[in-house]
């Protein structure tokens, strides 16, 4: 066999007679790096796809990835139309992930080698919404996988939070432990967990996955997540001067800057297969509670007045997900380590939305 060949399941099974049918393996190619082929990453540039790129977090990463990379080999894509200022920042592209059709031509005409798959439905608004959540997160999610070991690409699929149970240790929750979640996103992040790791063991899938906390950004409206309180607070501080609140004072959750969830996903992708133990880690930054983070914006906003009232449906799922994540092994194994405490997130956050605001012709407060 040639050293840095590719080669097809599909191909080998037949060679022998096997069925693929009978494997149980999916009616759609598949691919493996042969095993004298090196882990490491290519020298060159990837060429990245990123899906539901107008969600919280694809338009920052498209960003830090093209500072890196060059503009050109970043494409996002979404089922949306992108603001202006997005549509100019750098290539985007219509792509449904439940088109298989679709994502495959985009992967093949763009020479896609890294595929970033964001496409999901959070948390509360996936328990108003099962059957949808149900099918982009599970059946878009098997069509990246599918995408992914045809081509050969380097895949990264976030998890979550969410992705913890109530029978889960919560302080602090490790990578491997029981985790049987309560909701649709929970279980459907569980199953591309699985899903993952059993590719990359069985055709050698480079599959990637962080359990990502809490994100809290000043770029993006919250978009119906349980910790997105902690993004709605800074908002109606600089607005009115008040936050409702949907979870109790003292309900305590894992939170992490956005700048430090897009830095710590880029470096796990460009680390070196050699040196990750694991396919799904947590990364951690900071863990605090409605009131702390109150009391931290009033340092700069005293006026602030924050009222109590706790939604069922959110507080249920946020009493059953860990207070702290145990992040040792990203650390060890690929160097994380985050910039952001909850003093410089809460410095940042209101620096940044006063700025868009003034900008904008809004008061603030």
């Amino acid at each position: 066999m040639l050293s840095g060949v590719r080669v097809c399941v599909r191909s080998l099974c037949s060679s022998r007679g096997w069925s693929v049918r009978g494997m149980s393996l999916s009616p759609r190619q598949i691919n493996r790096w042969p095993n004298n082929e090196s882990s490491e990453p290519p020298t060159d540039s990837p060429r990245v796809l990123i899906t539901g790129g107008l969600g919280q977090l694809g338009v920052g990463l498209a960003q830090m990835l093209r500072q890196q990379y060059g503009k050109e080999n970043v494409i996002l894509s979404d089922i949306r139309r992108p603001p202006a200022e997005v549509y100019n920042m750098g290539p985007f592209v219509y792509a449904d992930v439940l088109d298989y059709k679709n994502l495959r031509e985009l992967v093949v005409n763009n020479r896609i080698t890294w595929l970033v798959h964001y496409s999901a439905l959070l948390s509360a608004i996936g328990e108003a919404n099962m059957a949808l959540a149900r099918t982009i997160n599970i059946t878009g999610l098997h069509n990246v996988l599918d995408l992914a070991l045809e081509n050969c690409l380097r895949l990264f699929v976030p998890s979550t939070i969410g992705a913890f149970g109530p029978s889960s240790p919560r302080d602090p929750a490790p990578d491997l432990c029981i985790q049987r979640p309560r909701t649709i996103y929970g279980v459907s992040k569980v199953h591309a967990e699985l899903m993952g790791e059993y590719l990359h063991h069985k055709y050698g899938l480079d599959f990637r996955c962080l359990r990502y906390p809490g994100v809290v950004s000043a770029h993006t409206k919250p978009g119906g997540g349980t910790t997105d309180y902690a993004v709605q607070i800074f908002h109606d501080a600089l607005s009115t001067g008040h936050h409702e609140c949907y979870l109790r004072a003292n309900t305590r959750l894992p939170m992490m800057h956005i700048s430090d969830c897009h830095r710590a996903t880029i470096e796990f992708m460009q680390a070196p297969e050699s040196r990750l133990s694991l396919r799904t880690y947590n990364i951690a930054a900071m863990s605090f509670t409605p009131e702390e983070v109150a009391e931290e914006i009033r340092k700069h906003l005293p006026h602030l007045r924050v009222t109590y009232n706790p939604d069922t449906i959110r507080q249920t799922i946020a009493d059953s997900w860990p207070v702290r994540f145990d992040d040792s092994n990203a650390r060890q194994d690929w160097g994380w380590k985050p910039e952001y405490g909850l003093s410089e997130m809460v410095s940042d956050m209101l620096a940044s939305i006063r700025e868009k605001r003034t900008n904008a012709g809004l008061p603030v407060s």
